[in-house]
């Protein structure tokens, strides 16, 4: 089977291209390469997979030099007429969107970054899969598309109509759009809103990231909200297992979907939504002791208020997820931090 997955240079999409790489199927990764976080972390990425990217051209595809089923693609989403045409080309049987701008704070400040590669970009992949029969059509979502939503724990069914950040609006866009190809052309969609995703090679504007960095330093943390905040920490290996198991499960319609009383998570299109995440939501004070733990030192706190779009608490509900796929995440913040510092301080 043949895969593209977009993103490959990024936190979860390099996660999962190695996953799929070690499965044995035909992958093609794809990334534009951006310099919104540390550039050089996404070149070792692709490193470790066999990928020079630091002076590839755009448009350019390079074979692995460690893997002879993994190619690599620099090129950016909203080029909508090559990518339509590149998709057509190679037949893929899935495709996995995970390239997105991302980061709900940067987006107040950046919004057109957002649509150009949320909007444009998915749109490609959208018009591309169509064209080229696509059998299941993967793309991530987030659990910021709750927004104001209070009643925990969050679930698929609820409604999603506030978002607090365009980083958000642009996912629940994505969301509509899918379900518009789904339904006019039978299109497989399967959408997944992920929960806090960490993990080795995360990325450097995270919380995870930013504490163990400055601790390592000795530098103080800020601490948002005074550190009353409640996250579903999800750990990466645990998002790609799940991606892993619903790829080969193309969605399909709903036949007790009504129109008359709506089930938002499905349709009776070949359309779907899941959350991923954790469904065991700590507080963030107990997500700083992990690190304190795996460092074997205390954290300096700085309390500040709750940034401009954030939120005071987060629980995904996972029973579909777990029902369509027999398996749920369940990694313990405890050991998922302990890895993460262990990557930490090997790379750096």
């Amino acid at each position: 089977m043949k895969i593209l997955v977009t993103g490959t240079a990024g936190f979860i999409g390099y996660h999962l291209a190695d996953r799929f790489i070690k499965d044995g199927y035909k992958v093609v990764g794809l990334d534009i390469i951006n310099d919104y976080y540390d550039i050089e972390l996404k070149y070792k990425r692709l490193d470790t997979h066999g990928i020079e990217a630091r002076q590839m051209r755009v448009h350019e595809i390079r074979k692995s030099e460690v893997y002879t089923n993994y190619r690599f693609l620099k090129a950016d989403l909203a080029d909508h007429d090559f990518i339509v045409q590149f998709m057509k080309e190679e037949k893929f049987d899935y495709v996995v969107n995970l390239a997105a701008q991302a980061g709900v704070r940067y987006s107040i400040e950046n919004p057109r970054v957002y649509t150009h590669s949320n909007i444009d970009g998915f749109l490609s992949l959208l018009e591309g899969a169509r064209y080229s029969e696509v059998k299941h059509f993967v793309f991530a979502s987030t659990s910021s598309v709750y927004g104001l939503n209070t009643r925990m724990p969050l679930s698929e069914k609820h409604a999603t109509e506030h978002p607090m950040a365009l980083y958000a609006a642009t996912k629940k866009a994505n969301e509509m759009m899918a379900h518009s190809y789904s339904h006019l052309f039978r299109l497989p969609t399967t959408g997944l809103r992920f929960f806090t995703v960490y993990g080795p090679w995360g990325r450097p504007d995270m919380a995870l990231f930013l504490f163990t960095d400055a601790m390592v330093k000795d530098q103080p943390i800020n601490v948002f909200n005074h550190g009353e905040m409640i996250r579903d920490f999800t750990y990466v290996g645990d998002i790609v297992e799940s991606i892993a198991r619903l790829v080969v499960k193309p969605a399909q319609p709903n036949p007790d979907w009504n129109g008359d009383d709506p089930d938002i998570s499905t349709s009776s299109a070949p359309y779907q939504i899941f959350n991923i995440g954790n469904s065991s939501p700590v507080p963030l004070m107990e997500y700083i002791e992990a690190v304190e733990d795996a460092l074997g030192k205390k954290a300096k706190k700085n309390y500040l208020p709750m940034q401009a779009g954030d939120v005071p608490a987060t629980h995904a509900d996972t029973t579909a997820l777990e029902k369509y796929t027999g398996f749920r995440p369940q990694t313990t913040v405890k050991e998922g931090v302990r890895r993460f510092v262990e990557w930490y301080q090997k790379y750096y």
